[in-house]
């Protein structure tokens, strides 16, 4: 069984320990203390979790079939002619989109703005963690 302390579900999850704690000692959260002492989250239960609060409801989800929508910070916008590439930070994760100019001006996405990243595809390739995250889950 994979368990995870507090630090390493928060970064699983790209929010702060502290969230993680309250979330603990709210309830919403199952932990139980290992063999040192410290708060562990069993991962089948993290993941239960997860799923739980993909599940809360999108302002967007009747209005579109794509369901993977990671909202983040517009940290690099370039332009040409015809095509701007446009660069989001969403938690943890760097999202680089092409797209045409006048979507951008349409949009008005500058440096700094908020944007959703929606993706749709039938290809999802998964690979295996490797020792940033991974290793940390132990095995018990």
């Amino acid at each position: 069984m994979t368990e995870f302390r507090i630090g390493e579900a928060a970064e699983l999850l790209g929010v702060s320990a502290d969230t993680v704690r309250r979330w603990i000692d709210a309830g919403r959260l199952p932990a139980r203390r290992d063999e040192t002492g410290h708060r562990v989250i069993d991962g089948v239960e993290l993941a239960a979790f997860v799923r739980a609060k993909g599940n809360e409801p999108d302002d967007r989800a009747d209005e579109s079939s794509a369901r993977n929508r990671l909202r983040g910070i517009v940290t690099a916008v370039v332009k040409d002619t015809v095509m701007a590439q446009v660069d989001i930070q969403a938690g943890p994760f760097r999202l680089v989109s092409l797209m045409s100019r006048e979507a951008v001006d349409e949009l008005d996405l500058r440096v700094g703005s908020v944007a959703v990243a929606v993706i749709k595809s039938t290809t999802v390739v998964v690979e295996r963690s490797h020792p940033s995250v991974a290793h940390r889950g132990r095995l018990a």
